[in-house]
């Protein structure tokens, strides 16, 4: 008898290419999915995995039974999925990601809502990038992502996935006290060209939108700085040593030194949860969305 867990194993294996990943995935150590790799080796009495430079590849019996336990694990998530809808029951483990500024000024809420509302439900969570949680809601290592859109600029979403809007974000643009425009009410995104832009990492969903959209100005940015995290970009602007967008969800507190102007004409982000479509009928998915949308409101507050 095959053990599902060992197949979990061998799956995020096949799917996340090594042990490494494999391991982070599934949140425990490199040993204990070498242990459990090597179990399964004695259970089926093949090689499943053999190693290739510094790292290890799948056998051709590898790959065959990893082809099999992704049907396996398919048909045992959409078996609990299915129990869970009949008993209506808000159980189970939930897995859910969230942007960075929104696993702060969203998860906390949401996660002590569902928390004191549905006790019997194991909620694991994790910050990642927009990108990152569409991809593992897809793959199955998560069952619920808090992404988001630009108002210019849409987040690419693959089939298969559900959708709830929970807030439109706006954002503005943080400078330095002594900045020449500082004193405004607002400020046009042309009148910054000949500043230096702090920004987040080359490739990053996030720094696309915000080069697209300010040479659709007319401006073509300068970027020294780059920083993944809010609000260490807000500390490079309280030093003086640029400007950046700043939205305003999970922002708060602004360092001293800084002063937040909205932009002419408005720049906002659209967030929203997403799922896939096969568990649209968990009622802990629907249970999440709602704490979700609860959180929401009070942000926009």
């Amino acid at each position: 008898m095959l053990n599902l867990e060992r197949l979990r194993t061998l799956d995020a294996l096949a799917r996340h290419g090594s042990v490494v990943a494999a391991s982070a995935a599934l949140h425990v150590t490199t040993s204990a999915v070498s242990q459990q790799l090597g179990k399964l080796e004695r259970e089926t009495g093949r090689q499943l995995v053999a190693r290739q430079g510094r790292g290890v590849r799948l056998t051709d019996a590898g790959r065959l039974l990893a082809d099999h336990a992704a049907r396996i694990l398919s048909q045992v998530e959409q078996a609990e999925v299915e129990l869970e809808a009949q008993r209506g029951a808000v159980v189970g483990e939930l897995r859910i990601s969230a942007f960075p500024t929104a696993a702060r000024g969203l998860l906390p809420g949401t996660l002590a809502v569902l928390g004191a509302a549905h006790p019997a439900l194991r909620v694991r969570s994790r910050e990642l990038e927009a990108g990152e949680g569409v991809r593992a809601v897809v793959r199955g290592d998560l069952d619920l992502a808090v992404v988001l859109d630009w108002y210019n600029k849409p987040l690419p979403l693959p089939a298969g996935l559900v959708k709830a809007p929970l807030l439109d974000d706006p954002a503005d643009v943080a400078v330095p006290v002594g900045h020449p425009l500082a004193g405004q009410e607002s400020v046009e995104l042309a009148e910054l060209a000949e500043d230096h832009w702090i920004t987040w990492g080359e490739g990053e969903f996030c720094h696309e939108w915000l080069m697209v959209t300010l040479r659709a100005q007319g401006v073509e940015p300068c970027t020294p700085h780059r920083a993944e995290e809010g609000h260490t970009q807000l500390a490079l602007v309280a030093a003086g040593l640029g400007v950046c967008v700043v939205p305003r969800l999970g922002r708060d507190p602004v360092p001293e030194g800084i002063r937040t102007l909205p932009v002419r004409n408005g720049i906002r982000r659209h967030v929203y949860a997403l799922w896939r479509a096969d568990a649209d009928r968990r009622p802990s998915i629907r249970a999440a969305v709602a704490a979700l949308e609860e959180a929401a409101a009070a942000a926009a507050r």
